[in-house]
């Protein structure tokens, strides 16, 4: 409709073929988080899941089962505590594995709006600072780990990358919110890393503005991982949730049939920002996070710059879905029942099958044994 439409209209709708990603299991589950490969292996009853992802469905007979109901979620604190130590380790800085665990890892890109998310964690900490002592005692307590590397030219990328750090720096030092928020940039982004990350999470957010996002394969490894996702239609979200059901992800924003009127609107009107988005930038700009004017460019992008990945819009729906998130994360047996049945959902999304159709309907090759 948009990039291909002139190649498709010379050269024909055959010429073009859409395969979805997908991750090896071998990695992304088995390596990285042994402690609930084992709990798969004890449902499928041997390891043969790892190299068909297809038994996984044994998984949702479990998901009533109370002592694996129950081990699970020890696996998931695990993989938390292991994090928080690498965090510690790499940062100094100190998280409690209680709380909810945020995480958005992923190249630094103004589509993926890093920048949203850190808006949304300033709103928050806004919100708190407005509380008596007593009312923020009855907050989720909520880690947001941030994670990813700018190409090296990218001023914009790397202002948000400050902007993390900046917003860190003083939340985390702030003895009036304590555990309450914390708020962390892991250095040096790696599959290393990863591997410590993606095991932890309890929401992982994939939050492109919609149209914008190929397809992503983090949102698959984290959702083979046990973590939920919060995040836009978009990309492979969308077949995650036709395949895990639209009950396990909290979506918000608006759709990508829409995007055009509203960058066409927005290209010619500056709409009064959301009550919640302008109370981000007046804290940014009472200078709370150092010299507002490092960080004065971020927000004339989204108000005199045609806001053209739609923070604006999407702003509002954001921050409901946030408080989905967190009203579902307090119902703890719901929210391991969504754990589990997302993991048994997705055997689509193992590279096994992706390479598969590539064989058959791309390159036309058939397998060879392999002896010896």
């Amino acid at each position: 409709q948009s990039i291909f439409r002139d190649f498709v209209r010379i050269q024909g709708e055959d010429k073009f073929i859409n395969k979805t990603n997908g991750v090896a299991p071998r990695r992304w589950m088995n390596e990285c988080n042994p402690d609930m490969s084992e709990l798969i292996t004890e449902a499928v009853g041997d390891r043969s899941w790892v190299t068909d992802l297809t038994k996984l469905s044994t998984l949702e007979a479990r998901a009533t089962d109370s002592d694996f109901r129950q081990r699970w979620w020890a696996a998931k604190q695990k993989n938390k505590q292991r994090l928080a130590d690498y965090i510690l380790a790499t940062t100094g800085i100190q998280v409690s594995a209680d709380a909810m665990f945020d995480v958005q890892v992923k190249r630094i890109h103004e589509y993926k709006r890093q920048l949203m998310n850190i808006l949304a964690v300033i709103y928050r900490y806004h919100c708190l600072k407005q509380m008596t002592p007593a009312q923020r005692t009855k907050e989720l307590p909520r880690v947001v780990i941030f994670a990813g590397k700018a190409a090296a030219g990218y001023w914009v990328a790397k202002q948000v990358i400050k902007l993390i750090n900046s917003v860190a720096e003083v939340i985390n030092s702030d003895e009036e919110i304590g555990d309450i928020l914390k708020v962390v940039f892991i250095p040096d982004y790696s599959v290393t890393a990863a591997e410590n990350i993606i095991p932890a999470s309890d929401i992982s957010q994939h939050i492109s503005t919609a149209g914008t996002e190929a397809s992503g394969t983090s949102n698959m490894k984290f959702v083979l991982n046990g973590g939920i996702i919060l995040g836009t239609v978009d990309g492979a979200n969308i077949e995650i949730g036709e395949e895990v059901g639209e009950e396990q992800i909290f979506f918000f924003g608006c759709l990508a049939h829409e995007v055009a009127d509203f960058r066409h609107y927005l290209r010619f009107h500056q709409p009064k920002p959301d009550a919640a988005l302008q109370a981000a930038f007046d804290m940014i700009q009472a200078n709370t996070f150092g010299d507002a004017h490092l960080f004065q460019p971020l927000i004339d992008a989204v108000l005199r710059g045609g806001d053209v990945y739609l923070l604006s819009v999407d702003f509002p729906s954001y921050i409901e879905a946030h408080k989905a998130v967190e009203a579902a994360y307090r119902q703890h047996d719901e929210w391991i029942t969504k754990s589990i049945l997302s993991v048994a959902r997705m055997a689509k999304f193992s590279s096994d099958r992706s390479i598969q159709e590539y064989a058959e309907e791309v390159w036309n090759i058939e397998p060879a044994p392999v002896s010896g």
